[in-house]
């Protein structure tokens, strides 16, 4: 599973990317979430409130309940606005 982390969050973490092995239980986002938190005090600082970061599974926007699976790129990243009027 490839995991990919953009803005703030690659700051937090101190990697833009990399390649995780989760265990069986980990079959959400959530529960990959909570896995990679508990991985470093960085990957704990990123996550530590969700409403400031948006997911995408295989490039796909997706909630917390989305199923994950080996093979999987996972992005997160903080919530993306712009446009112009």
């Amino acid at each position: 599973m490839k995991i990919l982390y953009f803005a703030w969050l690659r700051t937090k973490t101190g990697i833009g990317e990399e390649d995780v092995h989760p265990p069986a239980a980990v079959a959400d986002v959530g529960a990959l979430v909570a896995w990679l938190a508990a991985r470093s005090p960085g990957h704990r600082a990123a996550f530590a409130d969700l409403h400031l970061v948006r997911v995408a599974v295989n490039q796909d926007y997706v909630g917390l309940d989305h199923p994950v699976k080996e093979g999987d790129e996972i992005a997160f990243f903080p919530p993306v606005t712009g446009g112009a009027r």
